[in-house]
């Protein structure tokens, strides 16, 4: 069961969400909060699996939420996804950098929900590489020599296999490049997020194009 946990000031969006959440068997709302600061409360209460969380909110912001969620060893299982009423927030790379296993603008179809609670359930992340490749023209034009130098600790083959993550491959699609099995291309991912000390999949991805392993391209 995929326990999530919906952190909203607009009481018609977490309604809308839990109405759409609880039909599924695989899925239950465990909490609703309607700011920042009562979300981390609860979160730390319930433990989810998923916290949908709203970017912009009184009190503690999204961000800020995201940014202790990560901090706290205890809630190393929890995946947030932050919520957005705009694909281009500015604050989007922000809460991706706090730790944020990716986004979800708020008037996005049921079908899209759902699936997207799935993946982030996993541990993977919601980042479409479109969305990604405007992302990182917009906000990292430099690489930066401090994350240069943190992947000099990966292997040549850790770093492939990161590259192909930030270029939106899962894991069977980069064995399927490397030629070599499933498995070892996620050993190969979970050795890069360990040494990076990236939390999921979508900060090894951000690691990846602050570094200048990956450089954006146009489109």
């Amino acid at each position: 069961m995929i326990r999530v946990l919906l952190v909203d000031d607009q009481p018609l969006i977490r309604s809308g969400f839990r109405a759409l959440l609880d039909l599924e068997d695989d899925i239950e709302v465990v909490a609703e909060a309607s700011d920042g600061e009562e979300g981390w409360v609860l979160i730390k209460e319930h433990l989810p699996d998923v916290a949908l969380i709203d970017i912009q909110m009184p009190v503690m912001d999204g961000i800020e939420a995201t940014r202790r969620i990560a901090a706290d060893p205890a809630l190393a299982g929890v995946h947030v996804v932050m919520l957005t009423n705009y694909g281009m927030d500015e604050y989007v790379f922000d809460a991706l950098r706090a730790g944020a296993a990716g986004f979800l603008v708020k008037d996005i179809v049921p079908e899209d929900l759902l699936h997207a609670v799935r993946v982030a359930a996993r541990g993977d992340a919601l980042l479409a590489p479109s969305i990604t490749r405007k992302l990182i023209h917009r906000y990292l034009a430099q690489p930066l020599p401090t994350t240069r130098a943190a992947l000099e600790e990966l292997t040549s083959r850790e770093r492939e296999a990161v590259a192909l993550a930030a270029q939106g491959l899962s894991n069977d699609q980069i064995a399927e490049h490397m030629v070599i099995s499933p498995m070892t291309a996620k050993t190969h991912i979970n050795r890069a997020m360990t040494k990076l000390h990236a939390r999921d999949r979508a900060q090894l991805v951000v690691l990846a194009y602050e570094s200048g392993l990956v450089a954006p391209r146009n489109g």
